[in-house]
């Protein structure tokens, strides 16, 4: 286990972390209950988004209108599978009831068997749905062989025009690692150009020391000034307690 930060250091990182947060609850038993704690709890610390199934858009778009955390929902989620007609359907009706972002999982098994293009096009397809709404493409990156294969996945979703690569559903056994963020950022980086793209990591960040090492990470290959929500995000829910203990520790 990561050794605690000092006192100071876990303020200042609960302080930068809060306002990136992805405040999530995808769990399989959620209710409309829990999405209303969930989301007084995104208006109470004002962190950058809620993302909840595709059901509770409708009610987390009505909870949090005009306090400016954005409404995120999960489509082709968490299989990843190909089925592309289905996969805009739900896309389409998730930003009628109200959805700012669409996280996609890219159809990695597709990738691994060597049909690039038919992932390329999932990708493609849901952008031209999102408009001008955020697009963050799920590459599972714990079923990924390796780095160099976290890689061409992230190019591929960037060239298809995610917005953000996002690193893990949260529901296989490996979720977020250093390793696999490091290869993102590192494709973020080589890309360049105008339109900002940006990561979210995702999956079993539970500490501020786990919030603390992505952000270093991302400061290292990025530059100290990158991270910003536009940019950079965490989604966890279980991360909330830590950095709000952190912080009131140091109040």
């Amino acid at each position: 286990m990561t050794a605690p930060l000092p006192p100071d250091e876990a303020v200042r990182i609960a302080a930068r972390a809060l306002p990136l947060l992805d405040l999530t609850d995808l769990s399989e038993g959620c209710t409309a209950e829990a999405v209303a704690t969930l989301c007084q709890r995104a208006e109470r610390h004002a962190v950058a988004a809620v993302c909840v199934w595709p059901r509770f858009v409708p009610q987390a778009a009505q909870t949090l209108a005009g306090c400016g955390v954005r409404i995120a929902t999960v489509v082709n989620f968490p299989e990843g599978g190909e089925d592309v007609a289905g996969t805009l359907a739900e896309t389409r009706a998730t930003l009628d009831d109200g959805a700012d972002e669409i996280d996609l999982v890219l159809p990695y098994r597709a990738l691994q068997r060597g049909d690039a293009e038919a992932a390329r096009a999932m990708v493609a397809s849901v952008r031209e749905a999102c408009g001008d709404k955020l697009l963050k493409v799920i590459l599972e990156t714990g079923m990924l062989p390796d780095a160099e294969t976290v890689a061409r996945a992230s190019r591929l979703a960037l060239e298809a025009g995610a917005d953000f690569l996002k690193t893990s559903t949260g529901k296989t056994p490996v979720s977020a690692t250093p390793e696999a963020a490091e290869a993102m950022l590192s494709v973020i980086r080589e890309r360049g150009g105008a339109r900002p793209v940006g990561l979210k990591v995702s999956g079993g960040l539970r500490r501020v020391e786990d919030a603390a090492r992505y952000l270093a990470l991302a400061d290292r290959i990025m530059g100290p000034d990158w991270v910003r929500p536009n940019t950079f995000r965490i989604g966890a829910s279980a991360l909330l307690d830590d950095l709000t203990r952190a912080g009131e520790a140091g109040a």
